[in-house]
């Protein structure tokens, strides 16, 4: 089961990356001047993973719903797979555990990110 769950994330995925660049680049053709690309994908990737999850639940073979929440959604947005952990610690009342996931992870994500320009402009041999 293993295998056959490792390939269906694996297309699923493809399908879910190919989907985001094509999404991405019709709202940029359309606005290049807002960021509605990011908060489009976040945002229906949320909504999908939401109604799948809920129409999957003890019905669906656990290798589709690796393949589709995992591979498709998890290539389309790992947004929706936070928002998705972050809702199952709300519901069972794990709040500060919510509130060091939501804060934690943003203000990390965003010092990673401010590190890694930083180091990859060093790498490139850019001085400042």
């Amino acid at each position: 089961m293993q295998g056959a769950v490792v390939l269906a994330v694996a297309a699923a995925g493809s399908v879910g990356a190919v989907a985001r660049w094509l999404l991405a680049e019709q709202l940029n053709t359309r606005w290049p001047d807002l960021p509605l690309a990011t908060a489009a994908v976040n945002v229906l990737g949320c909504f999908g993973f939401g109604v799948v999850a809920a129409l999957a639940a003890g019905r669906w073979p656990p290798v589709v719903v690796a393949g589709v929440l995992a591979g498709f959604f998890g290539a389309f947005t790992t947004f929706s797979t936070f928002a998705h952990d972050c809702h199952e610690l709300l519901a069972r009342g794990r709040y500060g555990w919510f509130a060091l996931d939501v804060l934690g992870q943003n203000a990390l994500g965003l010092l990673a990110m401010a590190v890694g320009l930083r180091l990859g402009a060093l790498l490139r041999g850019e001085a400042g």
